[in-house]
């Protein structure tokens, strides 16, 4: 069975962890596509396009945020995906060597976070017999899910909600620490789409292991709990920004690539009509 393709439960049960804010921002999403677009095979370009192609969309980064719109577009179906954005793995009570094992009886018990939302979805994606509108609404959520399990503070700790309950100073402004993994570091650069992907596609290849989902999320973790992520003071300065911006950057590439390994897995199979 293709690795992705696994069964999940998706019980629609409210959350009793605040979900995060949206990963990255709007911009971080785009890029996140943008670099995915670019290594996608012609079998599953084919398929993508044809699925775009529904709504008049010209590519995945135009998609890219529909999960994080939900809340006002369709209000009902915001609030049953609302905990498919994360995954908490990491507790201040746990010894280090505890911390970032998902074990889903305890993280995902009822199929309602990032991990089984991109199994879900993927499989759903893939399933040519399905109708293409619900094909298209779960490259939607596909492609902001691994954008989202990518960002350290949707697989960190839950007793902050991710770093949204830590407030911070940064550029003179009050924030918290999610919104500053999300958007606040990256437009620092003050650059556009263009420019920040031409950035990115700079960055040296990373080194992709065998796609497991949950090692994304794992790894997405370590990074939460590592040294110095937590700032020592709430005021944020331009030293913690030189340490951390370039691990977020490294974050968008490694989504972008594993969002396209995930995509040309899913579709590999060209459709039939």
């Amino acid at each position: 069975m293709n690795r992705f393709l696994i069964p999940v439960l998706a019980g629609l049960l409210s959350s009793t962890l605040a979900s995060p804010a949206a990963a990255w921002g709007r911009q971080g999403h785009a890029l996140v596509a943008e670099v995915a677009q670019t290594r996608l095979t012609p079998q599953a370009q084919a398929q993508i396009d044809a699925l775009l192609a529904l709504e008049g969309h010209p590519d995945i980064a135009a998609i890219a945020s529909w999960a994080d719109q939900l809340r006002e577009r369709d209000p009902e179906l915001g609030r049953l995906s609302a905990r498919w954005h994360y995954v908490n793995l990491a507790s201040p009570e746990q010894s280090a060597q505890e911390k970032c094992h998902y074990q889903p009886a305890q993280h995902c018990h009822d199929g309602n976070c990032v991990i089984a939302a991109i199994e879900q979805q993927g499989q759903r994606l893939a399933d040519t017999t399905l109708p293409a509108e619900q094909r298209l609404q779960a490259l939607k959520f596909v492609v902001h899910f691994v954008g989202d399990i990518h960002q350290p503070m949707h697989a960190g700790y839950s007793h902050d909600k991710g770093g949204n309950d830590l407030q911070i100073q940064h550029n003179g402004r009050g924030s918290n620490l999610h919104a500053l993994w999300d958007s606040g570091m990256i437009a620092t650069r003050g650059l556009d789409n263009p420019a920040y992907l031409t950035r990115l596609q700079a960055l040296p290849d990373p080194v992709l292991a065998p796609a497991q989902v949950t090692g994304w999320a794992e790894n997405s973790c370590r990074i939460a709990v590592s040294d110095g992520v937590y700032p020592a003071r709430r005021r944020i300065g331009q030293a913690y920004v030189d340490q951390q911006l370039p691990v977020a950057e490294g974050q968008l590439r490694l989504a972008g690539e594993h969002l396209a390994d995930l995509l040309n897995t899913l579709l590999a199979t060209p459709a039939h009509d």
